[in-house]
Formats: structure tokens, C-alpha cells, sequence
């Protein structure tokens, strides 16, 4: 049984920002602010517009220059950070609670006041592109960048949240406070926020500053889908030592009974230390050094890949040995026994409980939840259901997701 260490309730403010306290027996707080907004909602030339306004939030304020901006939230003596991605733009503050308060006003600062200084944006846009550069130097996030291009035609998800360069080096001003107007708004946005104060006491801290914040319409996401091609292509690039093979599966029709089994797949699958895969590819043949599975499951994005790297001599054996596993499993040749049921039980649980024990990580997972439509205590009813779990749901869920893949080979030219 795992044990609750925290309280949480559920609170709204007139402009209708949605803020979620929870209240817990901690000496550090954490607060964070998600916007509901990423690379799904932008358009062809707004590529990359959504990655280019979270650094922007950094540059300074109509209260705030630049500098005194970053001083104060160095002053904190804590962590901040933010990132973006497919469906939303994240900004998170964590501190000892004296300092909670200026962390509050500091953030609602940046989310209502930002002033996008000229200056800051020309700076900020030779750092983006930097970005890029390097994403394109590595041949590990370059692969995934390609498989992505060759499995969908429409999908957002074949460009990088980065964006496109030729975007980035134009993007105006106007063009991007227009579009932070347009998105950043109280009723298109969800706070969460972890500390010792009582739920009263942290809702009117909140209150106090982002009751000021003006709503506006919202602009619904709506995302059409797209499976990936089932298609196998070779690409060439100058220059690297290792070719890579990448395998990609999407699964937007599986039903959410299965969303457990299918993570209880993936682990076994390629996750962990011992994987299947980690087993056969590297421990059995010798052919990588490194192979892995990652699986992403949100509400408009659900893919599952496998990575690896290997000689160009041992590209077609590496390649048979995944697809080998993929077929064993999903014939039931490979069992599953009491043993990794177990075993998975005990990862949940450690994952569980160590989220649950860091207030950062709790108020990351409450806020994702929550952004994403899904129940808080979700992990709660994982744990039951994992008691009743099956292997046969578990081979159910192989013989679903794990047809028709996208593989994209990486070769030295």
C-alpha cells in the first residue's frame, strides 16, 4: 500500500486560470505553470514560434530589465527552468519556502508583463539556432529528427519543437508577442503549486498576483491524428562512426485499458538494464553498445520507438534480432512469467514513491495530469490494477502496437 503524503485541492479564479495546491510536509516548494500551448498548435511558418516565446519569458519584463530579471530568480537560491513541447509550455520555480512568495510574484511577472526586448530577441535567435546546429551535430537526436520526417506527411510531430531555421531567422517581434497574447492567457493556462502552506494561504498568495491576468477567447487544439508510414528508409550523413536504426510504431487507436500493459511492455521491452533487447543485441550478440526502447503516451501523441547504434557491417543483424524480439513476443515466445510481473510491480511502486517524496516531482506530475486531462491519483489505481495484470494483456497489447513500423537507417556517406 502506498502511503499519501500530501493533500490537494482544486481551486479557479474569476479570469478562469485553474490552480491546483498541494499542501505537504516539506521544507522545499515548488511551483509550476503550464500553458497550454507547443508545435501542435503552430502552423507551417510558426515553427518553432512556441520554443522561441519560452526563451523570450527569460528576457526581461515591463517591470523587470533582463538582468534584474535573471538576478531575482538567481536570488531565490533555487532551481528554474521551462520547456516546450508538442501540446504545452512549461515554467517551474523551486525554492525554500521563505523564499515561495517572491517566486509567486516573479513568475506571474514573466507570464503576464513579458516585453520581448529587440535587443534580447536578435540575441535569443543566434542561441536558438545554435540549438539547432547542435540537435544536427548529434547523431543520436539527428536519427530521430529523420525517422520522424519519413513517418508522417502532415503530423506536427515530423518537425522538431526547436522549429524550422528559416522561421527562426524571421520571426518579428510583432509576430511574437502576438502570438504569446494570443496563447498565454489565464484561461488557456494551469498552476500547480507544492508546499507546507495551508490550501487557503497558497491560493491567496496565487491569487494576489495572477488575479490581474486578462482572459481572452481560447482557441481549441484541434489535432487530426496520423498513423506513420510503414515505410523503410536509408539516409547518409558525413562523418559519423556508428550507424543507427531506429523503429517507430504509433498506436492512437489503443484503448486506455491497455495504456498499462503496454508500459509494463515497454520495460521489459527496452527500458530497463536487462531488457530483451539490451540482452540479445548487446549481451548475446555483441553488436551495440547501447539499444533502447522510449515510449510517450499523451493525448495527442503516442509513439513508441527503438534505438540503436551499431557497426555498418552489423546493421542487417542487429535489425533481425529486433525484429526476432518483436515476433517472439508478440508469438508468445518469449514468457512472462510471476517473475517480471513482479518486478515491474516494484518499479511502478519505486517510481510511485519517489515522486510522491520529492516535491518538484510531484508537482511536475500533478501539473502534466492535469494538463492532460487525466486523473491525479491515477497511480493509485495502476497500483491495483497491476495486482490483477496479466501476461495474456500484456501479449495482447505486442499483437496491437507493434505492427507496421517506420525504420529509418542512419549510414555514414
Amino acid at each position: 500500500m502506498v502511503k499519501i503524503n500530501f493533500d490537494v485541492k482544486k481551486h479557479k479564479l474569476e479570469n478562469g486560470l485553474e490552480v491546483i495546491t498541494i499542501k505537504k510536509d516539506t521544507q522545499i516548494s515548488s511551483i509550476n505553470i503550464g500553458v497550454k500551448v507547443g508545435a501542435l498548435n503552430e502552423s507551417l511558418n510558426e515553427k518553432g514560434i512556441s520554443h522561441y516565446i519560452e526563451h523570450m519569458l527569460f528576457k526581461g519584463t515591463e517591470n523587470r530589465t533582463f538582468q534584474k530579471l535573471n538576478d531575482d530568480l538567481e536570488a531565490l537560491g533555487g532551481e528554474y527552468n521551462a520547456y516546450t513541447d508538442f501540446s504545452q509550455t512549461v515554467y517551474s520555480i523551486s525554492c525554500l519556502e521563505d523564499e515561495l512568495k517572491s517566486a509567486i510574484e516573479i513568475l506571474s511577472d514573466m507570464l503576464i508583463c513579458s516585453k520581448f526586448p529587440e535587443e534580447e530577441i536578435e540575441k535569443e535567435r543566434g542561441v536558438i539556432l545554435a540549438e539547432i546546429r547542435s540537435s544536427k551535430d548529434s547523431v543520436e537526436d539527428f536519427s530521430f529528427k529523420k525517422i520522424n520526417e519519413v513517418a508522417f506527411k502532415n503530423s506536427s510531430l515530423r518537425y522538431d519543437v526547436a522549429g524550422l531555421d528559416e522561421n527562426v531567422k524571421s520571426f518579428t517581434k510583432k509576430e511574437l508577442y502576438e502570438y504569446y497574447k494570443k496563447y498565454y492567457i489565464p484561461n488557456n493556462s494551469l498552476i500547480t503549486m507544492v508546499s507546507s502552506l495551508s490550501h487557503e494561504e497558497a491560493f491567496e498568495e496565487i491569487s494576489k498576483h495572477f488575479s490581474k491576468w486578462e482572459p481572452k477567447e481560447r482557441i481549441e487544439l484541434v489535432v487530426k491524428d496520423e498513423k506513420n508510414r510503414n515505410i523503410k528508409k536509408v539516409t547518409t550523413k558525413e562523418n559519423i562512426e556508428l550507424c543507427t536504426i531506429i523503429y517507430l510504431f504509433t498506436f492512437y487507436d489503443l484503448d486506455k485499458n491497455y495504456e498499462l500493459p503496454l508500459r509494463i511492455l515497454n520495460h521489459r521491452l527496452g527500458e530497463s538494464a536487462n531488457s530483451l533487447l539490451f540482452r540479445e543485441v548487446r549481451e548475446n550478440r555483441g553488436l551495440a553498445y547501447d539499444i533502447y526502447s522510449h515510449l510517450d503516451i499523451t493525448e495527442n501523441v503516442r509513439t513508441l520507438y527503438v534505438y540503436t547504434a551499431v557497426d555498418e557491417e552489423d546493421i542487417d543483424d542487429a535489425a533481425n534480432a529486433i525484429e526476432e524480439i518483436f515476433k517472439d513476443i508478440k508469438f508468445r515466445n518469449i514468457i512472462i512469467g510471476e517473475n517480471d510481473l513482479n518486478v515491474m510491480k516494484k518499479v511502478h511502486k519505486t517510481a510511485v514513491i519517489s515522486t510522491l517524496e520529492d516535491s518538484v516531482e510531484l508537482c511536475s506530475y500533478i501539473l502534466s495530469q492535469s494538463l492532460e486531462g487525466e486523473d491525479i491519483f491515477e497511480f493509485l489505481k495502476d497500483m491495483d490494477r497491476l495486482n490483477t495484470i496479466t501476461a495474456d494483456e500484456i501479449y495482447e497489447v505486442a499483437n496491437k502496437v507493434l505492427n507496421d513500423p517506420t525504420i529509418h537507417i542512419l549510414k555514414s556517406s
